[in-house]
C-alpha cells in the first residue's frame, strides 16, 4: 500500500513507521490515524521481527489536530476518538514487539502513542507532555495509556498539570526505557528492539498478548490467564525444541511464526 503521510522501510528482520508530516508537527489527523493503523496491520502480517516507530521534523507527534474537533458533531468527534483508540489498540495486537524511537516533543495523542509502545527510547532533549489540564480539553485518552505505564501520582501530576517532563524524567518514572543522547538514539533503539526479538517469534508473540491481557487483572485472575497460556505455549514446536536443546547443549532452531492477524 502507498502511504501519504508515513514512511515504510525494512532493515533486516525490524520494519521501521515513521509518521512523515512534519509540516504540520506529526498531528494525528484522521487520515494520518487511518493510515497508521493500515500500516500497523500491513507490517504486523509481514515476516518483521520488530517494529520501529520513529518521525521525522522539529516534533515527533504534537496529537490531535484541533482543526478535525473545531465545529465537530458529538457523532464526529466519538468517531475521531474511536480512531484513535483503534489506532493505539493496534500497536498492542500486532505480534511483534514495538518500540517507540522519539527524538522530540510528544504531546497529548502523541505521547499516547509512546506509552501504548511496548518500549520506548527517547534523545535526551526529547519531552513528554499531555497538556489538556492546563487548556480547554483534559486528555482523557491519552491518560488511558499514560496510567498503565506510570504510578497514578504521576499520571495525575503530568494530566492535572499539563506541564512537559524531559526525557530523563520520563524514564525515572517509566514512560519510556531509557534517555540517551542524541546522537546515541538510532544505535540504542536499534540495539534494545534486537534483543527484543531474539528467540521463538511465536513465543514472543503470545508473550506480549499475554501480558497485555493480564496486567490489569487481580492477581488471581493474571494467573489464571498466564498459567493457561504457559501451559498452551509449552506444547508448542518452537518450546519443545527449547526444551530439547537445553538438555542436548546445542542452539536451538526456531521455526514457528504467529498467525497472520
Amino acid at each position: 500500500m502507498n502511504y501519504e503521510h508515513l514512511l515504510i522501510s525494512s532493515n533486516g528482520a525490524i520494519s521501521t513507521i515513521t509518521l512523515n508530516r512534519p509540516e504540520k508537527r506529526n498531528a494525528l489527523a484522521m487520515p494520518m490515524m487511518l493510515e497508521l493503523t493500515q500500516a500497523l496491520r500491513e507490517v504486523g502480517r509481514s515476516d518483521a521481527l520488530g517494529v520501529i516507530l520513529a518521525a521525522n521534523g522539529p516534533v515527533f507527534s504534537a496529537g490531535h489536530n484541533f482543526g478535525d474537533m473545531v465545529d465537530a458533531t458529538l457523532e464526529q468527534a466519538r468517531e475521531l476518538f474511536g480512531a484513535c483508540t483503534e489506532m493505539m489498540n493496534a500497536v498492542q495486537a500486532m505480534p511483534q514487539p514495538v518500540i517507540a524511537k522519539v527524538h522530540a516533543l510528544a504531546t497529548a495523542a502523541g505521547c499516547q502513542l509512546v506509552a501504548s509502545c511496548d518500549l520506548a527510547i527517547a534523545a535526551d532533549t526529547a519531552s513528554f507532555a499531555i497538556p489538556g489540564g492546563k487548556a480547554g480539553l483534559f486528555c482523557h485518552t491519552p491518560l488511558v495509556a499514560v496510567a498503565r505505564s506510570l504510578s497514578r501520582k504521576r499520571a495525575l501530576e503530568m494530566a492535572l498539570t499539563g506541564d512537559a517532563i524531559d526525557a530523563a524524567t520520563a524514564a525515572d518514572w517509566g514512560l519510556i526505557n531509557r534517555a540517551v543522547p542524541a546522537d546515541q538514539l538510532d544505535a540504542a533503539t536499534l540495539d534494545l528492539i534486537t534483543r527484543a526479538t531474539r528467540g521463538s517469534a511465536l513465543s514472543k508473540a503470545m508473550g506480549k498478548q499475554g501480558f497485555y491481557q493480564q496486567i490489569g487483572l487481580p492477581q488471581d485472575q493474571a494467573y489464571a490467564v498466564a498459567g493457561e497460556l504457559m501451559a498452551q505455549a509449552a506444547m508448542t514446536s518452537d518450546a519443545q525444541e527449547a526444551f530439547k536443546a537445553f538438555l542436548e547443549k546445542r542452539p536451538a532452531k526456531y521455526k514457528q511464526r504467529p498467525s497472520a492477524t
